[in-house]
């Protein structure tokens, strides 16, 4: 059996192997719309003797899973190695759950299985059936800048010391793949084709399966013509504070379908909300989030659409290092009842762990650095801006490192 791939080399299929197939785990992969999640199931199925990729859409498999879902391993041809079944948007079928329990408690001999989705699949594990303890969950970022050069990673330590460390190497490539990011986005199709038309015909078409199929799947809504508005007018809003109630005045809709609508988008991997970080920061902000895009090339902005890209490269850089086990990381942003804010902080296990600003050209550090450094127990902030720059700042025992993202960017994930 063999299936020709084409692809670069992805940062997760490693970790796949080592943490699920190892122990014959299963898989779950999900991800955003044309982010590689099929091509990185076949190019990990084409490292197989033996194995069988089904897609949902097919009608033969449809009706075969139908028939007998367990069927589907017995059709593989065993060679005495392990296979590998790789169930592309399975979570469609209404009792996938069910019956993909029943197929993994019944293998008489190991199988790998991968399950992807361009849904998050989480959404379909709530319920009576639950795969829990047969299964670890993968989310597949779209390119970050470390990835467009390699698909080794570090772990959460590595990282910070390299980030702040005086003796970097940095690579000659760093500057024109930022430009590619920001120009193209950072989905494989257009960012390595480079090709202004098809990147917008790319992105059209995205936008309309993503609204116009999977939307429609999980939500049952027959008039999509009002989301569709939502989408177009989510980039002008980007990097600031989130309001429902004026988006609400320009939809002319309900503030509970508004808030349903969007929960929709951020479960298909169109965007994701950052919340703010309030536990001992006097006067924070405790509710309102900042909206960013999975594809933020489409943002006319130069400043919102850098910091959109940041936002990219620090939640996959979270979600990576949970996924792996390396801890539960996840992205917030500081802002006090004043007004001040910086824009994104990464906490470990609910402890705060390195605080970033985002700038487009202003090298000063922010004055809100001030503010906010004296409550946090981090020892260390970074100003990421988008200019050839890096200098060091001492608050006290406290280090502010003002660097260029075309340096920075490239230590995360």
């Amino acid at each position: 059996m063999r299936i020709m791939v084409t692809m670069r080399k992805r940062y997760l299929p490693h970790y796949i192997d080592e943490l699920c197939f190892s122990s014959h785990k299963m898989a779950f992969v999900s991800g955003p719309r044309q982010v590689g999640k099929t091509t990185l199931a076949k190019s990990m199925l084409q490292k197989r003797t033996t194995g069988v990729y089904r897609n949902w859409d097919q009608l033969e498999f449809r009706r075969e899973w139908a028939k007998s879902p367990s069927s589907i391993i017995s059709a593989i041809n065993s060679d005495g190695n392990i296979p590998m079944l790789v169930l592309d948007e399975i979570h469609k079928e209404r009792r996938w759950k069910r019956n993909l329990k029943g197929i993994y408690d019944s293998l008489a001999t190991p199988c790998d299985i991968m399950v992807t989705g361009s849904a998050r699949l989480s959404v379909y594990m709530k319920g009576s059936d639950s795969l829990l303890g047969r299964y670890f969950n993968f989310r597949l970022h779209p390119f970050s800048m470390r990835e467009m050069e390699t698909s080794e990673m570090f772990d959460p330590e590595t990282t910070l010391a390299a980030i702040f460390s005086k003796n970097l190497d940095f690579g000659k490539n760093h500057r024109s793949n930022l430009e590619a990011l920001l120009r193209y986005g950072p989905f494989p199709e257009p960012l390595f084709a480079q090709d202004e038309r098809k990147a917008r015909l790319w992105r059209r078409n995205r936008e309309q399966l993503v609204i116009r199929e999977d939307l429609r799947d999980i939500s049952r809504l027959p008039d999509l013509g009002r989301i569709e508005m939502l989408t177009a007018l989510i980039p002008e809003r980007i990097g600031s504070l989130f309001s429902p109630v004026s988006l609400r005045e320009d939809l002319e809709c309900r503030f509970d379908s508004l808030k349903r609508w969007l929960g929709w988008l951020k479960e298909l991997y169109y965007l994701f909300e950052v919340k703010p970080y309030s536990a001992n920061i006097p006067r924070s902000l405790k509710r309102d989030g900042k909206i960013y895009l999975w594809d933020y090339s489409a943002i006319k902005d130069e400043g919102a659409k850098f910091e959109n890209l940041v936002a990219c490269h620090l939640l996959k850089a979270c979600h990576f290092w949970t996924d792996t086990g390396e801890g539960d990381f996840e992205l917030y942003y500081l802002r006090n009842k004043e007004k001040q804010e910086i824009d994104f902080l990464i906490t470990r296990d609910r402890e705060p762990w390195l605080p970033v600003e985002v700038k487009l050209s202003d090298c000063k550090p922010s004055r809100h650095w001030q503010k906010f450094l004296q409550f946090l127990p981090c020892q260390r902030g970074l100003q990421i801006v988008n200019s050839a720059v890096r200098k060091t700042y001492n608050y006290g025992d406290r280090e502010l490192l003002v660097a260029d993202a075309a340096d920075v960017l490239p230590l995360l994930v």
